[in-house]
């Protein structure tokens, strides 16, 4: 395709609203609704303050507590398991297994939400208290 130096183009509209408005105007010329309509549509595009609210956060204790306990218990359980695996302490392999399935069972919800707490505590962008459930 080559150049077409005869069209001539104009500036992109930020919605359709705004572009079938511009094409009226052209046409047939502002009206006194349109003036209206720019009042309005700058007090929208304002920030209100009703959305800049924010609740305090309520840090829930109980479930961080239970959740650094699940990870403690959970790496317990886990470091047991490898020494039954390994014959550093007498054991049937079965005992191992079961070991290592609870362990991990216990140290993935500890680990996630402990994870969740200590970032949130820090906050770190997209982490909440919220995001914990409350016990």
């Amino acid at each position: 395709m080559g150049d077409r130096p005869h069209i001539s183009y104009s500036a992109l509209a930020r919605d359709d609203n705004q572009h079938f408005q511009q094409q009226r105007r052209r046409s047939v010329g502002p009206s006194p609704s349109d003036q209206y309509r720019e009042e309005e549509e700058d007090h929208y595009n304002n920030d209100d303050r009703r959305f800049d609210y924010e609740l305090k956060q309520r840090i829930p204790w109980k479930s961080i507590a239970l959740a650094l306990f699940l990870l403690s218990f959970g790496s317990f359980l886990l470091l047991v398991s490898y020494f039954l695996f390994t014959g550093h302490m007498g054991g049937d392999t079965s005992q191992a297994s079961g070991f290592l399935v609870i362990g991990f069972l216990m140290f993935l919800p500890g680990f996630y939400e402990t994870r969740i707490a200590y970032y949130s505590w820090r906050g770190s962008k997209g982490f909440t208290f919220s995001r914990i459930p409350d016990y």
